[in-house]
Protein backbone atom coordinates (compact mmCIF):
# COMPACT_ATOMS: atom_id res chain seq x y z
CA UNK A 1 0.00 0.00 0.00
CA UNK A 2 2.80 2.16 1.03
CA UNK A 3 4.67 1.83 -2.04
CA UNK A 4 1.31 2.53 -4.70
CA UNK A 5 0.94 5.63 -2.45
CA UNK A 6 4.43 6.76 -2.86
CA UNK A 7 4.15 6.13 -7.27
CA UNK A 8 0.69 8.28 -7.07
CA UNK A 9 2.27 10.77 -5.28
CA UNK A 10 5.37 10.63 -7.86
CA UNK A 11 2.63 10.51 -10.88
CA UNK A 12 0.93 13.24 -9.40
CA UNK A 13 4.35 15.77 -8.41
CA UNK A 14 5.68 14.81 -12.10
CA UNK A 15 2.20 16.05 -13.94
CA UNK A 16 2.26 19.48 -11.76
CA UNK A 17 6.10 19.39 -12.91
CA UNK A 18 5.45 19.07 -16.28
CA UNK A 19 2.06 20.94 -16.72
CA UNK A 20 3.88 24.36 -14.58
CA UNK A 21 6.89 24.25 -17.04
CA UNK A 22 4.73 24.31 -19.99
CA UNK A 23 2.39 26.61 -19.07
CA UNK A 24 5.66 28.97 -17.85
CA UNK A 25 7.07 28.14 -21.16
CA UNK A 26 4.04 29.08 -23.09
CA UNK A 27 3.13 32.33 -21.71
CA UNK A 28 7.42 33.21 -22.14
CA UNK A 29 7.22 32.84 -25.47
CA UNK A 30 4.19 33.95 -26.53
CA UNK A 31 4.83 37.14 -24.47
CA UNK A 32 8.17 37.17 -25.99
CA UNK A 33 6.56 36.93 -29.97
CA UNK A 34 4.10 39.70 -29.17
CA UNK A 35 6.92 42.40 -28.41
CA UNK A 36 9.51 41.07 -31.26
CA UNK A 37 6.24 41.91 -33.63
CA UNK A 38 4.56 45.02 -32.32
CA UNK A 39 7.64 46.76 -30.47
CA UNK A 40 10.18 47.97 -32.14
CA UNK A 41 13.41 47.70 -30.38
CA UNK A 42 14.74 50.32 -27.92
CA UNK A 43 10.72 51.54 -27.76
CA UNK A 44 9.40 51.77 -23.93
CA UNK A 45 5.25 51.60 -23.63
CA UNK A 46 4.13 53.11 -20.11
CA UNK A 47 1.55 50.62 -19.04
CA UNK A 48 0.63 51.44 -15.58
CA UNK A 49 2.15 55.00 -15.44
CA UNK A 50 6.12 54.95 -13.86
CA UNK A 51 4.94 51.71 -11.70
CA UNK A 52 5.10 48.88 -14.91
CA UNK A 53 6.82 49.57 -18.56
CA UNK A 54 7.20 47.45 -21.94
CA UNK A 55 10.62 48.48 -22.90
CA UNK A 56 12.26 45.76 -25.74
CA UNK A 57 15.72 45.11 -24.97
CA UNK A 58 17.87 41.86 -26.04
CA UNK A 59 19.92 40.86 -23.62
CA UNK A 60 23.47 38.93 -24.53
CA UNK A 61 23.67 37.98 -20.56
CA UNK A 62 22.44 36.34 -18.17
CA UNK A 63 18.08 37.34 -16.47
CA UNK A 64 17.55 40.75 -15.51
CA UNK A 65 20.50 41.76 -18.05
CA UNK A 66 23.73 41.11 -16.03
CA UNK A 67 27.08 39.52 -17.32
CA UNK A 68 26.24 40.45 -20.97
CA UNK A 69 28.50 38.97 -22.98
CA UNK A 70 28.68 35.31 -21.53
CA UNK A 71 25.99 34.26 -23.65
CA UNK A 72 27.61 30.53 -24.45
CA UNK A 73 28.46 30.04 -20.84
CA UNK A 74 24.47 30.63 -19.53
CA UNK A 75 23.60 28.56 -22.75
CA UNK A 76 25.97 25.60 -21.06
CA UNK A 77 24.85 26.09 -17.64
CA UNK A 78 20.98 26.01 -19.20
CA UNK A 79 21.05 22.82 -20.82
CA UNK A 80 22.84 21.22 -17.38
CA UNK A 81 19.78 22.48 -15.23
CA UNK A 82 17.55 20.73 -17.84
CA UNK A 83 19.08 17.85 -17.84
CA UNK A 84 19.61 17.74 -13.76
CA UNK A 85 15.86 18.58 -13.31
CA UNK A 86 14.86 15.48 -15.92
CA UNK A 87 16.77 13.58 -14.38
CA UNK A 88 15.55 14.30 -10.61
CA UNK A 89 12.12 14.85 -11.42
CA UNK A 90 11.53 10.95 -10.43
CA UNK A 91 12.13 11.29 -6.99
CA UNK A 92 9.66 14.31 -6.36
CA UNK A 93 6.52 13.05 -4.31
CA UNK A 94 5.44 16.86 -3.12
CA UNK A 95 3.43 19.09 -4.88
CA UNK A 96 5.59 22.31 -3.51
CA UNK A 97 8.63 20.85 -4.72
CA UNK A 98 7.20 20.06 -8.11
CA UNK A 99 6.26 23.43 -8.36
CA UNK A 100 9.86 24.55 -8.03
CA UNK A 101 11.05 22.82 -10.33
CA UNK A 102 8.35 23.43 -12.75
CA UNK A 103 8.92 27.00 -12.65
CA UNK A 104 12.73 26.61 -12.63
CA UNK A 105 12.33 24.28 -15.84
CA UNK A 106 9.61 26.35 -18.09
CA UNK A 107 11.70 29.76 -17.31
CA UNK A 108 15.62 28.29 -18.16
CA UNK A 109 13.76 26.55 -21.59
CA UNK A 110 12.38 30.01 -22.02
CA UNK A 111 15.56 31.62 -21.90
CA UNK A 112 17.36 28.96 -23.57
CA UNK A 113 15.27 28.61 -26.46
CA UNK A 114 16.29 32.45 -27.17
CA UNK A 115 19.71 31.94 -26.91
CA UNK A 116 19.79 28.79 -29.18
CA UNK A 117 17.71 30.37 -31.86
CA UNK A 118 17.38 34.10 -31.72
CA UNK A 119 19.93 36.46 -33.40
CA UNK A 120 22.69 36.23 -33.86
CA UNK A 121 23.66 32.77 -33.72
CA UNK A 122 23.11 29.43 -32.45
CA UNK A 123 24.10 28.93 -28.81
CA UNK A 124 24.64 32.90 -28.69
CA UNK A 125 21.20 34.07 -29.22
CA UNK A 126 20.05 37.34 -27.31
CA UNK A 127 17.03 36.88 -24.88
CA UNK A 128 14.15 39.04 -25.34
CA UNK A 129 13.34 41.22 -22.14
CA UNK A 130 10.60 43.75 -22.31
CA UNK A 131 9.03 43.88 -18.31
CA UNK A 132 10.56 47.22 -16.79
CA UNK A 133 9.56 48.18 -13.26
CA UNK A 134 11.93 50.85 -12.32
CA UNK A 135 10.87 51.77 -8.48
CA UNK A 136 11.90 48.09 -7.88
CA UNK A 137 14.38 46.85 -9.99
CA UNK A 138 16.89 49.15 -12.42
CA UNK A 139 16.59 46.19 -14.79
CA UNK A 140 14.47 44.78 -17.62
CA UNK A 141 13.41 40.98 -17.79
CA UNK A 142 11.15 38.63 -18.90
CA UNK A 143 7.95 36.01 -17.46
CA UNK A 144 11.33 33.31 -17.81
CA UNK A 145 13.15 35.38 -15.53
CA UNK A 146 10.06 35.76 -13.13
CA UNK A 147 9.36 32.22 -12.97
CA UNK A 148 13.22 31.51 -12.67
CA UNK A 149 13.42 33.99 -9.26
CA UNK A 150 10.16 32.91 -7.82
CA UNK A 151 11.37 29.15 -7.71
CA UNK A 152 14.26 30.42 -5.79
CA UNK A 153 12.07 32.28 -3.56
CA UNK A 154 10.11 29.40 -2.91
CA UNK A 155 12.86 26.90 -2.80
CA UNK A 156 14.25 28.84 0.21
CA UNK A 157 11.26 28.81 1.75
CA UNK A 158 10.22 24.66 1.70
CA UNK A 159 14.36 24.46 2.76
CA UNK A 160 13.78 26.74 5.66
CA UNK A 161 10.67 25.30 6.62
CA UNK A 162 12.24 21.76 6.29
CA UNK A 163 10.33 20.31 3.67
CA UNK A 164 11.55 17.37 2.67
CA UNK A 165 10.89 15.97 -1.52
CA UNK A 166 8.04 13.67 -0.45
CA UNK A 167 6.10 16.47 1.17
CA UNK A 168 7.45 15.27 5.12
CA UNK A 169 8.49 17.57 7.74
CA UNK A 170 10.79 16.31 10.87
CA UNK A 171 9.22 16.07 13.74
CA UNK A 172 10.18 18.59 16.86
CA UNK A 173 10.80 17.41 20.23
CA UNK A 174 7.57 19.06 21.70
CA UNK A 175 5.68 17.06 18.99
CA UNK A 176 7.16 14.31 19.83
CA UNK A 177 6.64 13.99 23.58
CA UNK A 178 2.49 15.52 22.63
CA UNK A 179 2.16 12.17 20.47
CA UNK A 180 3.74 10.21 23.41
CA UNK A 181 1.88 11.40 26.38
CA UNK A 182 -1.55 9.60 25.25
CA UNK A 183 -0.30 6.68 24.42
CA UNK A 184 1.95 6.95 28.00
CA UNK A 185 -1.60 7.68 30.01
CA UNK A 186 -3.45 4.90 28.10
CA UNK A 187 -0.93 2.13 29.25
CA UNK A 188 -1.02 3.73 32.73
CA UNK A 189 -5.12 3.16 32.52
CA UNK A 190 -4.64 -0.10 31.28
CA UNK A 191 -1.99 -1.20 33.84
CA UNK A 192 -3.99 -0.25 36.48
CA UNK A 193 -7.29 -2.32 35.62
CA UNK A 194 -5.81 -5.67 36.81
CA UNK A 195 -4.35 -4.52 39.82
CA UNK A 196 -8.58 -3.46 40.99
CA UNK A 197 -9.43 -6.42 40.02
CA UNK A 198 -6.93 -8.09 42.04
CA UNK A 199 -8.10 -6.20 44.95
CA UNK A 200 -11.58 -7.19 44.47
CA UNK A 201 -10.99 -10.57 44.38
Amino acid sequence: MEAERRARLGVTALLVLVGVAITVYAVDQVSKYFVVTTLAEGETVRVLGDVLHWQFVRNPGAAFSFASGMTWVFTILAAGVITFIIWFARRIRSIAWALVFGLLLGGVLGNLTDRLFREPGFGIGHVIDFISTPWMLPAIYNVADIAIVSSMILFMILTIRGVGLDGSRPVRDGDATDAAAPESGREERGGGAPAELARES
